[in-house]
């Protein structure tokens, strides 16, 4: 209830004086806070600020009835929550393609792609708008007639979750926007942490005998992901606000360089570093001066970020997989610094790679303290001729994992260590398990033998199983699961669901260091409590259900990433299918390479792998993918496949004369004797396809429901076969990915742009222009309901 109301239904019990005294209070308190955090300029001393704050706070207190959501009192004091709730975005929050090469050419790449999209020549002019990347945590905020009430984090980029307790610790971001009553505004922005901000955070830390924060990025998302929020307020967070989501009864301003002046003008913090610019030459002209001045600059960047100016010539530019094409973020190299080797570690991975690990001597990088730097294997080890006592030149790739870039041998001691030799260095065996080591077939990597039997894996494995990108079980993360392997309470993935509650309360987390009122110091054990516990189980419980990628993704298959899962879930539709799937049946699926392949068939004739899997699937049934999409198939291909003599080539004449004459393998099969000049060759064709493993691919192929092309022929009946069809806005059931995926599957051509060859307009929540070009066009457009109708006809 806003103080307005307040008025109506509370003037009974309170005078009119009191109510616009409260008022006043909050006007004043929220002014003051906005001079003091977002514009640097306090208006007040801080005894005065203390003042009234105490005065409202008192009255708050007599009459809890006065107490507002927006209310300056209300940054803090939320209780604890038990965890937090997922939040589907009404505009998804997308990721900007980037560069890595670090040279000003990128800007030009980027100029050329925008003017070809825009068929417009080197002359003319483009409005772009250059700002700072900031290195912290995207956040969406929500305001609904001018009160916050919602705050999510960017997640996967179709939901985040909801951290609106948190954000509201953040006194930057205002919890009532003033003048401002439309019925939605979407602000999104970036949570980071202020250098100075952050070493007197961590001097504090260290004066009090407690650990200090590791990296500005990481104690930004970290603070956001506290379930107290007063835990998250006592972190020197900042923001700054840069685009918009979601807006409704809002005329948004055609140019983004004037949504952001709007966005300072409502009292959000807007970074001044900010130009807007008529060409190519402006760009980079900003990431040079961006980049002279970037280590005086009170906070962390990896970059600037160009955009389209116009938001009409944004929305023709339109987007590629989901990453928009009039965005584009320049990064900066990363920053180097030299230290010296004190020794040389070996690290084993989740999947037993051994991997090389500098330990230095303590510097700082980019913000960072680095003691240990990756050497990525043995090869890159001796090629860069690292080691112990050399002096080395250290950096953060991607401002993000430490590496060593070169040797100064110009430094190197006289007594310098051997050239490394891993083998050697292990005696050939794990240094955690003690199995054997081998090296992999291309030479670059060795790996612990044990599998899941070496306890470094295991716990890797799990935590992995558990990370928010595959199972996504809330609390079990690298430092608990650690413990529980340890102790023997978890083995595997499928041990999970077996945990019980009087497994995880009261086992002991760490021991912290506490400093009393009168300078003594004590020691705390850390504990997990019952609420804790309960969130974990539920946690696993909800696991059990997953989507089928989600699963695959969590096994931790050699080579296979995300995508890699989601095209394995969609291609076989079951965790068995995969499992039995012979080689050659992989490489059907479309994009997976012959590496990724071989892997997934390994991991599957593991023993230890197999027997994980099973247990698996006694406590988990992970629901099915979310669509079904296998790539037609020619005949031509099949045969290719084959690799008969004569027939493996793509343009092979006789594979494409004897898929003329049969459609399918079926059709070749039942019909092997006709008498044709190619005669010798279908014989050989139906020989090696009724024979192992040929016979078995076949019947692998017809149950993971793969069209050939008489089967996508048939298709053609179907209501959006052989149609141009354009999607705009965003959907409740599906992401536009996934609604293009069953256009493509039910035979359309997805366009980006309405024109007159479009046939059908598929349009959700918003997508205003391409609804006007359709109706101008006399173009039919379908909504989300009408789409899925008509994909059930076909």
């Amino acid at each position: 209830m806003n103080t307005t109301d307040l008025f109506d239904s509370l003037e009974d019990r309170h005078s009119k004086e009191q109510l616009s005294r409260v008022a006043e209070l909050r006007d004043l308190l929220n002014h003051y806070s906005h001079c003091y955090h977002t514009l640097d300029a306090p208006a007040v001393a801080d005894s005065q600020y203390d003042l009234l704050y105490s005065e409202l706070q008192d009255i708050e207190k007599m009459f809890p009835e006065l107490v507002t959501s927006d209310s300056p009192t209300q940054r803090i004091g939320a209780k604890p929550l038990d965890s937090f709730l997922s939040v589907k975005h009404a505009v998804p929050m997308l990721s900007i393609n980037s560069d890595t090469t670090y040279k000003k050419e990128a800007a030009r790449s980027f100029d050329t792609s925008v003017r070809k999209g825009l068929s417009l020549s080197e002359a003319d002019p483009i409005s772009y708008c250059a700002e700072l990347k900031f290195d912290g945590l995207a956040i969406n905020l929500r305001y609904e007639n001018g009160l916050l009430v919602q705050a999510a984090a960017r997640g996967d980029g179709e939901s985040g979750e909801d951290v609106t307790q948190n954000i509201k610790t953040i006194k930057q971001i205002p919890l009532r926007l003033r003048n401002f009553t439309a019925e939605v505004l979407e602000v999104r922005g970036e949570v980071y942490i202020r250098r100075d901000h952050f070493e007197k955070y961590n001097q504090k830390q260290r004066e009090l005998g407690l650990d200090p924060l590791m990296n500005p990025r990481n104690a930004a998302a970290g603070s956001l992901r506290q379930l107290d929020s007063k835990l998250a307020a006592a972190r020197p967070l900042s923001f700054f606000a840069y685009g918009l989501g979601e807006a409704r009864g809002w005329e948004v301003p055609r140019l983004h360089s004037q949504i952001l002046d709007k966005l300072e003008a409502m009292s959000f913090p807007v970074c001044d570093i900010r130009s807007v610019v008529n060409d190519v030459d402006g760009l980079i002209a900003f990431y040079e001066d961006t980049l002279g001045r970037r280590k005086d600059l009170p906070f962390e960047i990896d970059g600037v970020v160009y955009k389209v100016n116009d938001r009409n010539l944004q929305e023709i530019l339109g987007f590629v997989t989901r990453r928009p094409r009039w965005a584009f973020a320049h990064k900066f190299e990363p920053e180097e610094q030299q230290t010296i080797v004190l020794g040389i570690d070996i690290q084993v991975g989740r999947t037993g790679k051994l991997t090389p690990v500098a330990k230095l001597r303590s510097v700082l990088v980019g913000g960072v303290n680095v003691a240990n730097a990756t050497l990525h294997n043995e090869g890159e080890t001796i090629r860069k001729d690292v080691r112990v006592g050399d002096t080395v030149i250290v950096r953060r790739a991607g401002d993000v994992i430490p590496e060593v870039v070169k040797v100064v041998l110009d430094s190197r001691p006289v007594d310098v260590g051997p050239v490394f030799n891993l083998y050697q260095t292990l005696a050939g065996k794990c240094p955690i398990c003690g199995s054997a080591i081998a090296k992999e077939e291309d030479g670059a990597d060795w790996r612990c033998t044990g599998g899941l039997l070496c306890p470094e894996q295991k716990k890797q494995a799990i935590t992995h199983y558990c990370c928010r990108t595959a199972m996504d079980i809330e609390g079990l993360g690298d430092e608990l699961v650690s413990i529980l392997v340890g102790r023997d309470k978890i083995h595997s993935p499928a041990s999970l669901y077996t945990l019980k509650e009087e497994d995880l309360v009261g086992l002991v987390m760490r021991h912290e260091a506490r400093v009393r009122k009168d300078g003594t110091k004590t020691t705390k054990t850390v504990t997990i409590q019952k609420i804790l516990a309960s969130q974990i189980l539920k946690g696993i419980d909800a696991s059990k259900n997953r989507p089928l990628e989600r699963l695959i993704f969590g096994l931790g298959i050699r080579q296979v990433g995300e995508t890699a899962s989601k095209d394995l879930a969609s291609f076989f539709g079951s965790i068995e299918k995969l499992a039995a799937a012979k080689i050659e049946t992989l490489y059907f699926v479309p994009d997976l390479g012959e590496i990724t392949a071989k892997a997934i068939v390994a991991f599957f004739a593991d023993k230890v792998n197999k027997a994980m899997v099973e247990d698996l699937l006694k406590y988990v049934n992970p629901s099915s993918p979310s669509y079904k999409l296998v790539k037609p198939l020619s005949l031509s291909d099949l045969i290719q496949k084959l690799q008969i003599e004569g027939m493996k080539s793509k343009t092979s004449v006789k594979a494409r004369a004897i898929a003329n004459l049969y459609d399918t393998p079926e059709k070749l099969l039942l019909d092997s004797a006709r008498k044709t000049d190619f005669e010798n060759e279908i014989a050989e064709v139906v020989k090696t396809l009724r024979s192992n493993p040929w016979n078995v691919v076949l019947d692998q192929l017809q149950a993971a429901g793969l069209k050939w092309g008489s089967e996508a022929t048939e298709r053609a009946e179907g209501f959006f076969s052989g149609k141009t069809v354009v999607i705009t806005g965003s959907f409740t059931a599906m992401s536009r990915d996934e609604a293009k995926a069953k256009l493509i599957a039910a035979g359309a051509k997805v366009s980006s742009a309405v024109s007159a060859k479009t046939d059908y307009l598929i349009a959700g929540e918003g997508g205003g222009k391409k609804r006007i070009e359709a109706a101008e066009l006399n173009i039919a457009v379908l909504d989300e309901n009408a789409f899925e109708q008509n994909l059930l006809k076909g």
